[in-house]
Order: C-alpha cells, then structure tokens, then sequence
C-alpha cells in the first residue's frame, strides 16, 4: 500500500476527476433478424441470476475494449468455472458515492444476486469529507441488502499528498462499512495492479486489459464463496 501511493505521488492521479467516460452498447440486430439458437440462448442469459458490478471508472473500463473492462472478464471466468450468472455492468466513470447514492435504486431494478459495489477513490481524490462518504457508502449497501442482495464492498487508497490523517480515515472507512453492515470485504481493488507500469494506462489510474484480468482474479477469491452452480 505505502509503495503504491509513493509512486502515485507525482503521477497524474487526479484527472481521474476529469474522467467522464460512459459506456455505451450498440445492438447488433433486431429481434427479427437474430436466428432462433441466438434468441433461445438470449433468454436463458436474461433468466440467469444477476451479478450487479456498480462503481465507477475502474467498473465502467475507461480506456479499455468494453469487452477487457472487469465485469465482461469476470463473466467469462465464472462461465470458465461453470457458475451460471449474468454481469451488468453499472459503471459510471467520474462519479462519485453520492451519484452511486442517487442511481443505486434504478440500478437494482435488475434485481441482483450479488453487488459489487466499487466507489469512493473519487470522492477523496475532491478531498470530500469522509463522513460523507462513509454515510453514502452505507447507505448504497443498505439498499442493496433491502433489495435482497449480498454485497462485496471494495476498498480504496489515495496518495501520499493527501495527508496521513485524511489517507487512513479515508482507508478506514471500508472496513467499518463492511463491519457494519457484514458484507464481504476485498481489502484493495487495485492490489497486485497499482503502480505497475505494465499494467496501467498512460494515466497511470486505469488499469490495462491484463491488469483488469489480474483484478478479476483477486476479486474471485472474495466472490467465489457467495456463488452457487
């Protein structure tokens, strides 16, 4: 953790605040032009249990293929293991626990299984106070608990110009929420991923293809118990 953030320290870190990246998927054909195998297939897909992964830029794939961003690399590694579920993505690059807050009830309209819920690193890059974003964060898992799903909360770090105080209240605030509300708890999303130059983008904030497969197999060892064959 402390050599992560001493690399990050003159990096350009912050334009993650600039980053307003939005996925968008443009589909391939109308229902009348899909074969018959590819509608059945289609709709036993729409049948599966949802697994809802809602963050941020490092969940919506900025700068990578939206077929390398996390959760499109995650369904393939649980179809791998032969875990029968559907990924949506609920990405939103830039934003921050409070929009997570506002769109979290619209986003579990797919009546998720699972949540991923990965936020917060923008909201301590605005130096927001963490109260704030420990009660959104809260707040989101409440929901989704309601909602009748379990819930992975991902932690976060920020770099050492912060300040010590900021940086471990901040650091701190994931592991309260998770005791509190008892989620499952992946301590650090980046880890094994940050500040490694083969393995992030040009901005040094987003991972690359490889280091998003490097996350998704961290995160399997935290979200492989929660699922059923």
């Amino acid at each position: 953790m402390v050599s992560y953030m001493n690399m990050l320290r003159h990096s350009l870190f912050t334009l993650l605040l600039a980053a307003m990246l939005s996925a968008c998927s443009h589909p391939s054909g109308g229902p009348s032009t899909q074969p018959a195998q590819n509608q059945e297939t289609k709709i036993q897909n729409l049948s599966l249990p949802v697994i809802l992964a809602f963050g941020d830029s490092l969940t919506a794939g900025h700068g990578v293929e939206q077929t390398d961003s996390y959760p499109a690399q995650l369904q393939r590694e649980l179809d791998r293991r032969g875990f029968n579920y559907r990924l949506v993505n609920a990405g939103v690059s830039g934003d921050t626990t409070s929009g997570g807050l506002s769109r979290i009830d619209s986003a579990l309209a797919s009546k998720p299984k699972i949540v991923i819920v990965e936020l917060g690193a923008n909201d301590g890059m605005r130096g927001l106070p963490v109260v704030e974003t420990k009660r959104n964060l809260e707040q989101i898992v409440a929901r989704c608990q309601q909602a009748g799903a379990s819930v992975v909360l991902a932690g976060m770090t920020l770099p050492l110009n912060y300040g010590e105080d900021y940086i471990h209240s901040f650091e701190q605030l994931f592991p309260d929420v998770a005791r509190q509300y008892k989620t499952v708890l992946m301590p650090f999303f980046l880890e094994d991923v940050a500040a490694k130059p083969n393995l992030n983008q040009e901005d040094f904030i987003h991972p690359t293809a490889a280091g998003y497969t490097i996350i998704v197999g961290n995160l399997m060892r935290y979200l492989e118990p929660m699922l059923q064959r």
